[in-house]
């Protein structure tokens, strides 16, 4: 693929999934849902594709996904059955920040 950036949109290309780019890395990366890569959100649809049943986890809206390196993250702002990875390593839903005790 290429180097992403910041507010850039994606679409699967063999389901639902649409996503936001909200923080990007510096280096080329591969971005993939159901173990296919993305397309740019006004690309016309493909068809034909089907899901990788080992990147079946599906997409939530509203929810911000990242890597253990916390070097990406995006934002689902449409749901699908397909997982999201970056380089193969797939993404897992952000937890929420704590917030501070009020003593």
């Amino acid at each position: 693929m290429s180097v992403l950036k910041a507010g850039t949109r994606f679409k699967s290309a063999v389901c639902a999934s649409q996503i936001m780019v909200v923080k990007a890395p510096a280096r080329d990366v591969t971005l993939t849902c159901g173990g296919v890569p993305v397309v740019e959100l006004a690309a016309p649809d493909a068809a034909g594709g089907s899901i990788d049943p080992a990147h079946k986890q599906g997409t939530q809206m509203g929810k911000r996904y990242t890597n253990a390196a916390a070097d990406v993250e995006l934002l689902c702002t449409k749901p699908g059955e397909g997982g999201l990875a970056v380089d193969g390593e797939a993404l897992v839903v952000k937890g929420a920040k704590p917030l501070p005790s009020s003593d």
